[in-house]
């Protein structure tokens, strides 16, 4: 996997703008981590930063039963229920504290509703994982 900067853009996102994957590599998608407890219910209702923790946390979970890691990911969409740029940006801080140093490229979207009730965040990703698993 190669993380692509691209100078000719911005350095204020937190991501590189691109990703390429050289076979052999097996892709992993994952359905949508979100913010629920081992029971299914939503964890931190009305809490953006509460629940993106726990997507995160289900994140890799998944992550580990397909044989990916987070730093296996090659793009992410991450979901928050909410108007307010303040919560986006709070659940982004979350997910790429999550990543740690590595950042691949990802989406970050404020929709009307998620599926749950009382869900407020939503993660998707793409892996790329190189031998068996």
């Amino acid at each position: 996997m190669n993380l692509i900067r691209v100078p000719a853009l911005s350095d204020v996102a937190e991501y590189a703008y691109a990703a390429t994957v050289e076979p052999p590599a097996r892709l992993v998608h994952t359905a949508g981590a979100c913010p629920l407890d081992a029971e299914g219910r939503t964890v931190a209702p009305g809490d953006p930063v509460g629940q993106a923790r726990q997507v995160m946390a289900n994140l890799e979970t998944a992550l580990a039963a397909a044989g990916a890691r987070l730093t296996d990911v090659v793009k992410t969409t991450v979901y928050v229920a909410s108007s307010r740029q303040e919560d986006l940006v709070a659940v982004w801080g979350v997910v790429r504290d999550a990543f740690g140093d590595h950042d691949p490229p990802s989406t970050l979207l404020g929709v009307a509703v998620l599926g749950y009730s009382d869900q407020l965040v939503e993660v998707e990703a793409v892996a790329a994982v190189r031998g068996e698993g």
